[in-house]
């Protein structure tokens, strides 16, 4: 279920935001985010798959998002690293997302819990790196 998948993308963010900023053990962050009632409502198994591979990954997706960026990853606010890693993360291991999800659901995420114009910055990364990891179908999708 699709809407299930943005509440799993939401509830990753918003664990990836806890660890970054607090520290916090990922076991409680999952405790702490369960005691949402709209966690009922997200896929459960798709949010640990994103949590847990974006923690185990980060390094790799790091360098992944390097090339697209302006800045260091670590000199972006907490959200918009979360979303890059979130997509960077679906990008390179879940290719059952298409692209144009992948970017639309990080710019969704954006507008949400970002900044002003951070849903531009958000676009404009993935994009580049949606062209870096997956070439074929950026191709594609710039040529509709």
């Amino acid at each position: 279920m699709a809407g299930s998948r943005k509440l799993a993308r939401e509830f990753t963010l918003q664990g990836l935001y806890a660890w970054h900023v607090g520290g916090t053990d990922v076991t409680l962050i999952i405790a702490n985010l369960a005691e949402d009632d709209q966690f009922r409502r997200a896929d459960e198994d798709y949010f640990r798959t994103l949590l847990y591979g974006v923690l185990k990954e980060e390094d790799l997706l790091a360098g992944h998002l390097a090339p697209a960026l302006d800045r260091p990853l670590e000199d972006l606010s907490p959200i918009e690293r979360g979303i890059l890693l979130i997509g960077s993360y679906e990008l390179a291991r879940c290719p059952d997302v298409p692209l144009s999800v992948v970017i639309n659901e990080g710019i969704e995420l954006a507008k949400k819990f970002g900044g002003t114009d951070g849903h531009k910055f958000v676009n404009g990364v993935l994009d580049k790196l949606g062209l870096a990891l997956r070439p074929i179908e950026a191709g594609q999708r710039k040529q509709r």
